[in-house]
Parts: structure tokens; C-alpha cells; sequence
């Protein structure tokens, strides 16, 4: 048996950090995040013996354990106590350590899959502790849409989506690494997001004050190890783009964009300034 599951890439409209823990290595954070057309496709097959097979075609994502699909699918096996094998063949889409939650949301759709896969039907919040041990950003990819993060990214609380636009992403020839950059957090030091305005916008259905309120506590961070993410940052918005905003830890910069014609001349635009640049609609 052979099933698919889709497994869409996620942008921050917000990332605030909020302190350190003390339980453990990860910070509290409040992000909301949303769901855009730029996805990965995974698909699942039963094998006989007990064993997780991975197999993708990308020189910078590994096949083996330090895979977070292959990590997604022990959790699950452990947590269920499944005795049966798959093999997960991986499409990759979304470019890789850009801020997108490439890795998370294919732990997601693993989880969402193998449920499927083995006719177990959890609900998703009997799954989410699965999610949530593969990564912060993995429960929100879990559940999808539109939502509020808190929490290290384990607790979510569904929002409604912005309007229907389009998004603009422009990816530097790097790779940033979450862990490096929380290294260099200082929270007392960092530019505080006003996500009750940004959530007060969404309900709204308020274009503009949702590319108002769209801020990243970690952007100062990254910026000053990689310069040209503000240069990208300051490209986008040069071109016109209403609302910008680095993704995650990045290195990926987006921009929000209404009429597809604006998009389309951002997009462009964009090339110019690096080779990975995409237009996709949000989903979430």
C-alpha cells in the first residue's frame, strides 16, 4: 500500500522570543506562523520487515537518523508501538535551512501519513506529541492553516487566515542554522513583535495592518552575521512590496504582495539578487 502526504512550507507573519528556559536548552517563543504553496511531497510504502527506510534525491539532507522524517517515524513507531517497516521517499521542494520549516514539516506529514498508513485514526491532537518531539516549528506543521505558536512551538492556537495574496521568497546562497543563532540571543536586547496587533489585524482580514505588524525578533540577529539578508530585506521593499519579513532564523526574506502583476515585477525584481526566488499563493 502506498499513500502521499503534501507537506507545505510555513512563514512567520511573527517571531517573538520571550526568555530562556530553565528545564531545558530551548527559549519560550510566540510565533505566528501561516502556510504558503511551496511544499515537499512525501510518499509512504509498507514494507514487510520492521525497519524505516528514507530515500530522497538532495546532497545537503541526509537519508539516515539525522533525518527528522526518519526521526518522526521511530517517535511514532515507539509511541504506538508499531512493529511494521515503511519506506518515505522524499520530494524535496523547499530549499534547505532557509527559515521555511522544510525539515518540520516533513516530520509532520510523516506523522499525518504513517496515522494513515497503518488505519490507526488518531485525531491530530493524539498526534501531537509525536510532532512536538521532532522539532519547535513541527506541531504548527502538523495542524497547518493559521496560527499562534507558544510555548517552544508545541502549544498552538488557531487564527484565521489573512486575505488571499500573493508571497514572494528570496532565498541567499546560505544556509543558517536555528541552533547558531539562539546562541546569540539576548533577550532583554531584542525588538519585540506586537502580535496583539498583528492577531487584532487577521481577524480583521486587514491586509495592511497585518504587513504593519509582520515582525522578527531573531532579524537583528541574522542580519548582522549575514549582511545580505538585509540587503535582500531592503531590495524587496525598494520593489515595492507592502509588507517584508525575514522567515524563521532565516535566510529566507518574503514579501507580501495583493496583485499579481506587483508580485510578479517584485519577483523579477528579486532575481537579480539571487538565484532561489519563488511566487506562491499562502494556503494557510
Amino acid at each position: 500500500m502506498t499513500i502521499i502526504e503534501k507537506a507545505p512550507a510555513k512563514i512567520n507573519l511573527s517571531l517573538d522570543v520571550l526568555r530562556k528556559r530553565e528545564t531545558d536548552e530551548y527559549h519560550d517563543v510566540e510565533m505566528v506562523m501561516t502556510t504558503i504553496d511551496l511544499a515537499d511531497r512525501l510518499e509512504f510504502t509498507s514494507l514487510d520487515d520492521d525497519r524505516i527506510e528514507i530515500s530522497l534525491e538532495s546532497r545537503y539532507v541526509p537519508n539516515d537518523e539525522r533525518n527528522l522524517a526518519y526521526k518522526a517515524a521511530k517517535v511514532f513507531k515507539d509511541k504506538f508501538g508499531i512493529k511494521k517497516g515503511v519506506h518515505i521517499k522524499i520530494d524535496k521542494h523547499i530549499p534547505v535551512s532557509a527559515g521555511l520549516g522544510g525539515g518540520s514539516t516533513n516530520a509532520a506529514a510523516v506523522v499525518r501519513g504513517l496515522n494513515r498508513l497503518w488505519n490507526l485514526d488518531l485525531e491530530l491532537s493524539e498526534l501531537a506529541p509525536v510532532a512536538a518531539k521532532c522539532g519547535s516549528d513541527a506541531t504548527f506543521s502538523l495542524y497547518g492553516e493559521t496560527a499562534i505558536a507558544k510555548g517552544y512551538g508545541e502549544i498552538i492556537e488557531k487564527l484565521p487566515s489573512p486575505p488571499p495574496c500573493w508571497v514572494v521568497l528570496a532565498k541567499p546562497n546560505i544556509g543558517v542554522s536555528t541552533r547558531t543563532i539562539f546562541q546569540h540571543v539576548n533577550v532583554d536586547e531584542l525588538v519585540h513583535p506586537d502580535n496583539d496587533a498583528l492577531i487584532e489585524a487577521l481577524y480583521n482580514r486587514d491586509f495592511s495592518g497585518i504587513c504593519k505588524h509582520i515582525e522578527n525578533s531573531l532579524e537583528s540577529i541574522t542580519m548582522g552575521l549575514h549582511p545580505e539578508v538585509k540587503r535582500i530585506k531592503d531590495s524587496m521593499k525598494n520593489l515595492g512590496a507592502p509588507g517584508v519579513l525575514m522567515s524563521g532564523t532565516g535566510p529566507t526574506v518574503y514579501g507580501l504582495v495583493q496583485q499579481h502583476q506587483k508580485a510578479k515585477r517584485i519577483y523579477n525584481g528579486m532575481r537579480g539578487f539571487c538565484d532561489e526566488v519563488y511566487l506562491v499563493r499562502l494556503l494557510g
